[in-house]
């Protein structure tokens, strides 16, 4: 356990935001809720670019390797159009994959939309980063959140990373006893 501030990535992957035709109203649902959640000091590392399998890669080995982020949440990009290479550029990044974490998402957004089940939302390990891919609408975002963020401040801690210290009235890390 370390006491640095977190760096954690978050990427929009939405060619018609970073094209400027609408808002990044998605990133900002996860810098919002990520502020909601956490009590210790963190560091956003903002990016918005276009669904391009080889760029989302690089900025993902970027934010993992060199800005040394903890985390990285992504979103968009992840249902069954052409253009939706999120889960792919995820996959080709990292070390291991944590197949817990989509599974548990997609479980939650089905108690809300029967469409849940064409989300393809994967999660995995890239040298001490753990890397997890959203849904793009804002609403999912906080609701998969909701259900997968209990159990990724001890899986930082697994890998070394700092400590997360969370607002225990809005969202509860399970860390087993020791």
């Amino acid at each position: 356990m370390t006491n640095q501030i977190a760096k954690i990535g978050i990427v929009t992957v939405s060619d018609r935001a970073s094209a400027g035709i609408y808002e990044d109203l998605s990133g900002k649902a996860i810098i919002d809720t990520l502020t909601d959640y956490l009590s210790s000091d963190w560091q956003a590392e903002y990016r918005l670019i276009p669904d391009e399998q080889p760029l989302i890669e690089h900025i993902l080995r970027k934010l993992a390797d060199e800005q040394g982020c903890c985390l990285i949440v992504t979103t968009g990009g992840t249902g069954p159009s052409k253009r939706d290479v999120t889960p792919e550029a995820t996959e080709a990044v990292c070390d291991r994959m944590m197949p817990g974490f989509g599974e548990l998402m997609r479980t939650e957004s089905l108690k809300y939309v029967p469409t849940a089940i064409l989300s393809r939302q994967t999660a995995g390990l890239r040298g001490s980063c753990l890397i997890i891919n959203l849904p793009g609408k804002p609403k999912a975002i906080r609701q998969c959140l909701d259900a997968v963020f209990p159990a990724v401040p001890y899986c930082i801690d697994l890998m070394d990373g700092p400590f997360l210290q969370c607002n225990e009235q809005v969202i509860k890390p399970f860390r087993p006893k020791s």
